[in-house]
């Protein structure tokens, strides 16, 4: 039996056709590309690729792991999560959103704010059910979706309307198969906030179209960053939507913990939340519980917020720094962004003045099913300008053909931006670099 058929009786006699069904974020991936480009050319990337704070960790919530570390919170707790952090939850949500009092016993703690992504199609939906996300956008809530066996229908965010998202996209996406409805504002990677008004506007469409049983889960992990005066504006906020609304956040963004893997779900009715407690049980038992004390401080500790404001008024002003250079390059065109850490530039010129299309065009069917011609200039900046981004494909493959965009992350320091601008610019006009690299024998997919 040659390699290829041994390989393929062990894949049939050990996995279960589910699980190739299941797509993965590159950007974890993607980590490892960059060391071995460090080490075999000596030299540092620099990292405008990872969607994480580069501020510490607030030395008040540092504090409050390491005491309660010592004070023996070590052990199993409640698997919902421990009743003070849900309480302070319920709290801070209700406030935060004009919203009347959330009983403690609708909020889940999960570990990070990924599980609850996919745990929400686990349980609201069976075979053959839709599920409405945004793309480009947080790249779970596409994975998940062919492994539960639903159907994706993805909602193709507007460049022009800065990414964000109106009633006349979302209409005529809603169906009888509708079960649940993907929502994140301030959205990643681009960055993208819709306006009080157009999340009302959503909202009565939601309302008008969908009976009772669809859920809304709206993601809102970038809650405390954003910029230019806005507030954030949560679609459970309008009348009748709490009751739809799956809201969900977590540590990692707002308090620069992506480590601390706390993060968390206020479900419709205490009844939902018990379903995805008992997920919780199955999955990981209980989330350790000096992190959650952490996360309790963090939300009620009056030291919060001003870090909070400090990290988000940094991030405002690299964004203006980095969108102002990233707009001076020819081929390049970049939205301003409400809100995150991020910049979503159009890189149509360029890959046109590289001759990306043509590269891509010319590689094999193979790699271009897992590939783009942005992918491919995503590589050249990495090998030879030792700058990390992620392309478009990334947040979303599906449909996502002759869109030529990169995500560039802020939460890097000025001067690494201001450099990585410089070499993007120099890269954007090197087209016979970037056909010498076509030829290097370099892996052209992620």
């Amino acid at each position: 039996m040659n390699d290829a058929h041994s390989t393929k009786a062990m894949h049939t006699a050990v996995f279960a056709n589910r699980v190739q069904l299941m797509g993965t974020e590159a950007a974890f991936g993607f980590g490892s590309r960059i060391l071995d480009v460090e080490k075999a050319d000596d030299k540092r990337v620099i990292r405008c690729n990872l969607g994480q704070p580069d501020f510490p960790l607030p030395d008040h919530i540092a504090e409050a792991v390491i005491e309660a570390i010592r004070d023996g919170q070590t052990t199993y707790c409640d698997p919902q999560g421990m009743p003070g952090l849900r309480t302070a939850l319920a709290r801070k949500i209700a406030g935060d959103r004009g919203l009347g009092e959330i009983d403690p016993e609708r909020v889940v703690v999960f570990p990070g704010a990924r599980p609850s992504i996919g745990f929400a199609q686990q349980s609201y939906c069976e075979q053959g059910d839709e599920i409405i996300y945004p793309t480009p956008g947080y790249p779970l809530y596409e994975s998940y979706i062919p492994y539960v066996g639903a159907k994706p229908v993805p909602i193709h965010l507007q460049e022009d309307d800065g990414f964000s998202l109106t009633t006349d996209e979302l209409e005529p996406l809603i169906s009888d198969h509708t079960k649940l409805i993907y929502l994140n504002f301030p959205s990643k990677p681009t960055g993208g906030v819709a306006s009080p008004d157009q999340i009302r506007a959503l909202a009565e469409s939601i309302l008008e179209n969908t009976p009772p049983n669809v859920r809304v889960y709206s993601d809102e992990a970038y809650e405390a960053i954003v910029f230019d005066g806005e507030d954030h504006f949560s679609i459970a906020s309008v009348p009748g939507m709490e009751e739809r609304t799956i809201i969900a956040s977590a540590v990692s963004k707002t308090y620069s913990w992506t480590g601390g893997r706390v993060g968390w779900a206020v479900y419709p009715t205490v009844e939902e939340a018990k379903v995805h407690r008992n997920l919780n049980i199955n999955y990981f038992a209980s989330i350790p519980p000096y992190n959650q004390i952490g996360a309790q401080v963090a939300l009620e500790s009056p030291a919060s917020g001003p870090v909070i404001k400090v990290m988000a008024d940094a991030f405002q002003r690299r964004r203006d720094q980095v969108v102002a250079g990233l707009n001076s390059i020819e081929g390049v065109n970049c939205q301003n962004p409400k809100g995150a850490f991020y910049v979503f530039p159009n890189i149509g010129g360029v890959i046109d003045n590289l001759g990306a299309l043509q590269a891509f065009g010319a590689l094999p069917e193979s790699t271009r099913r897992n590939s783009s011609p942005a992918t491919l200039f995503q590589l050249f900046l990495l090998h030879r300008y030792h700058v990390a981004t992620m392309d478009r494909r990334s947040f979303g493959a599906l449909d996502s053909e002759g869109q030529h965009f990169l995500r560039l992350s802020v939460a890097t320091g000025a001067v690494d931006l201001a450099e990585a601008v410089k070499r993007i610019e120099v890269a954007s006009g090197d087209a016979e670099g970037f056909q010498a690299f076509m030829k290097s024998g370099v892996q052209m997919t992620l």
